[in-house]
């Protein structure tokens, strides 16, 4: 007999999520299984409810008025290493908490995903956005993605060439958003390898405490690295932390625009037209020029700690906006006015990057 998971009814999804916010659930499941998720699906396949997957619920934003269909939160475990040539696999069920395994990986050596510590949420969410900090992206490392198609129950398995990476996005998100629930990712990893340290800011913070080069590769030396790395986050009030007010949101808001070579000669030229002195920053991509989200908040006028009503910009990033006792349709006002500003000063769009969740199926 097949299990099924617990339906439970009208459920508050502000607890399911680090910002905070969000309606009632019609109704909602926790599925640590294949069977389970698979039972849950024909749940509200059967009732025609639309359906919501969700990891760990810290890139998600409900809507005050809530879900009107069935939220699926995904707690499938379990990690298995194997061993190939060259470098080792790691099997990871997708409600596995992401830095949790981050941690895993770096006691037993394993090089990779080192830079990617303290980023909230779960495996399985992980390839949906692409996740990425300090220079390294998660799809460098991801070497399938299994999933369950929610149209035909079937169980699909994805190579990493076909997940369709980007920036901060991938087929899931993308083309195929709405279409699959992740139950598990692979990761292949480099026994006792050095970190690569690609990130300035990273590179000139792990240096402070001392060479590199007299770290032993493997644990200490990428052990050093998460502890930099989580500081960092820290002091940017990136790591959620339920005593500290400033990691109420849902991390980086905006994503990093990129734009084309031209446009940013044009961007430039009409910023210092204007009397601004201060050059923008900006980085070279294989995707254009990439120009700092934060930057262009904070000089279109919303500096750190701006607030409107009970919702603002966090005091320690300008990416970050942190729920200080408001609503959804609170933060995304300021999140408009945000990109609204932002266009009028620099005729750049700013792409929202966590997930707003739609009422619709």
């Amino acid at each position: 007999m097949t299990a099924a998971p617990a339906i439970l009814e009208n459920y508050p999804l502000a607890s399911l999520t680090t910002i905070g916010l969000g309606g009632t659930a019609r109704h909602f499941a926790m599925c640590a299984s294949v069977d389970e998720c698979r039972a849950a699906i024909e749940f509200a396949r059967t009732r025609r409810l639309p359906i919501h997957i969700l990891g760990g619920g810290s890139n998600t934003i409900f809507l005050d008025e809530g879900f009107p269909g069935l939220v699926i939160q995904v707690f499938i475990s379990g990690l298995t290493v194997l061993d190939i040539q060259g470098g080792v696999v790691l099997d990871v069920g997708a409600g596995e908490l992401w830095d949790d395994v981050v941690t895993s990986a770096i006691a037993r050596g394993f090089g990779g995903i080192e830079c990617l510590a303290g980023i909230p949420g779960t495996v399985g969410a992980a390839p949906i956005q692409n996740i990425g900090a300090y220079g390294q992206e998660v799809r460098e490392t991801i070497t399938r993605v299994d999933a369950i198609e929610l149209d035909t129950l079937e169980e699909r398995r994805f190579a990493g060439s076909e997940c369709g990476f980007g920036y901060r996005t991938s087929r899931f998100k993308d083309a195929d958003r709405g279409r699959f629930l992740i139950t598990g990712v692979s990761f292949q990893l480099q026994p006792e390898a050095r970190p690569v340290l690609r990130y300035p800011e990273l590179a000139k913070a792990v240096a402070a405490d001392g060479p590199m080069t007299d770290l032993a590769p493997g644990q200490p030396a990428l052990g050093r690295v998460r502890k930099t790395v989580l500081r960092l986050r820290r002091a940017k009030g990136m790591v959620v932390d339920p005593a500290d007010s400033e990691s109420r949101s849902a991390g980086s808001f905006f994503m990093n625009p990129f734009v084309s070579p031209e446009k940013f000669s044009d961007i430039q030229k009409r910023w210092t037209g204007e009397g601004n002195t201060e050059p923008i920053p900006y980085y070279q991509s294989t995707g254009g020029v990439k120009v700092p989200a934060a930057w262009l908040v904070e000089h279109a006028g919303f500096p750190r700690g701006t607030r409107r009503g009970n919702v603002g910009v966090s005091t320690r990033h300008a990416l970050a906006l942190v729920n200080r006792g408001g609503t959804t349709r609170d933060l995304l006002a300021l999140a408009t006015e945000i990109q609204d500003a932002v266009s009028r000063t620099f005729g750049i769009f700013l792409a929202i990057e966590p997930v707003v969740v739609s009422p619709e199926p």
